[in-house]
């Protein structure tokens, strides 16, 4: 899907000198701008991402198991 996005000219030249130094391309750098954006959000990125987030909610914390377990005190 192309959908326009405007910035002002400095920004633009600087995102475009990013680029350059990076070997990349400006839609490249909004690529991953915008999948870092969405990993800090918790939303998935894409198929794969979701089902890995689904398997981690599904899933019992390992922690809560051994912490609820009783210890046994020495005598």
């Amino acid at each position: 899907m192309r959908k326009l996005i405007a910035f002002d000219d400095d920004t633009f030249d600087k995102l475009k000198q990013l680029a350059r130094d990076r070997v990349a391309t400006v839609q490249e750098l909004a690529d991953e701008a915008f999948a870092d954006l969405l990993k800090k959000h918790g939303i998935p990125i894409d198929l794969k991402d979701a089902l890995r987030k689904s398997v981690k909610l599904s899933e019992p914390s390992a922690g809560k198991t051994a912490a609820s377990s009783p210890r046994k005190r020495k005598p």
